[in-house]
């Protein structure tokens, strides 16, 4: 007879450390790309919004611990995120009209 227990299996735990550097290290390359930058807004605005995401995806990766999880729940945590997108241009283009 064959148990129907599920395996426990761990993860390699992360180093909390390094990826705090990590973002420490994007931030300063943000706040330096924003204040001592010549290049133009529309660039600035791409660069830094590209920064975000990155430091977002390595929060929401190892803080939140969705590297570790099934597929399933990284799809729920997926899904809002068009919705976001679709909201965030919403008000930008308000500011534009």
């Amino acid at each position: 007879m064959t148990s129907t227990t599920p395996t426990i299996t761990g993860h390699k735990r992360p180093n909390y450390i390094l990826i705090w550097l990590y973002l420490f290290v994007l931030t300063v390359v943000e706040v330096s790309a924003a204040f001592l930058s010549h290049i133009p807004k529309k660039w600035l605005i791409l660069i830094l919004l590209f920064f975000a995401v990155w430091k977002a995806l390595l929060v929401a990766l190892f803080f939140m611990h969705l590297k570790f999880e099934r597929w399933r729940l990284r799809i729920i945590f997926m899904i809002p995120l068009p919705l976001a997108a679709i909201l965030v241009t919403a008000a930008i283009m308000e500011k534009v009209w």
